[in-house]
């Protein structure tokens, strides 16, 4: 029997492997790092009326094409390489959603001068430590919290674009503001120590 089928995991993530050690690795562990916070606000902002699967499939080409999620290059696209990104198979080819991921590095920045990080933005809107959900099953999930809420209009009020509140809640899931594993997944506990 292989390391995939040995363990208890949330059902959502049995897809493909990809999806299996993204779930096993990333998802849910806490991230204070601007540089990660900014890849997924990028892929979250793109995933907008789509799967989340699709969305990892392309993760490597999104590493490509935005300057491997470098906020500050990101910052400077021109239009001319936005013409380019929607000739490029390797995201998904959406000029808003390209328009508002170079808006959100700005703003992103914005946010860095104001409070010294974005790291220390986002973590001021769960008073600073994750919060600790007790899932059974994912009937039980939610797709947004009031605390995703605030975010979203904070974000929203600064200019951010394409991050409503089911998009930051994802994103509190996935960068660990939040550990929304099922209490029977091996991750819960680990994730909760």
């Amino acid at each position: 029997m292989n390391n995939t089928e040995e363990k208890s995991r949330c059902p959502w993530c049995l897809g493909f492997p990809e999806y299996v050690a993204y779930h096993d690795t990333e998802w849910g562990v806490p991230v204070y790092d601007d540089n990660t916070h900014f890849e997924f606000l990028v892929l979250e902002s793109a995933q907008a009326g789509l799967s989340w699967a699709t969305i990892l499939k392309k993760r490597e080409g999104y590493r490509r094409a935005f300057a491997d999620f470098d906020y500050k290059a990101v910052a400077e696209f021109p239009e001319s390489y936005v013409q380019e990104l929607l000739q490029d198979p390797g995201i998904i080819r959406n000029a808003q959603k390209i328009r508002a991921a170079i808006n959100n590095a700005r703003r992103f920045m914005e946010v860095q001068q104001e409070f010294g990080s974005f790291s220390n933005y986002i973590w001021g809107f769960v008073g600073g430590k994750p919060i600790q959900n007790y899932l059974v099953s994912t009937k039980e999930a939610m797709a947004t919290t009031p605390e995703s809420d605030r975010l979203a209009k904070d974000l929203k009020k600064r200019g951010f674009k394409f991050l409503g509140s089911t998009t930051v809640y994802a994103h509190m899931q996935a960068t660990g503001l939040v550990n929304d594993h099922l209490v029977g997944c091996f991750r819960y506990e680990e994730l909760r120590n």
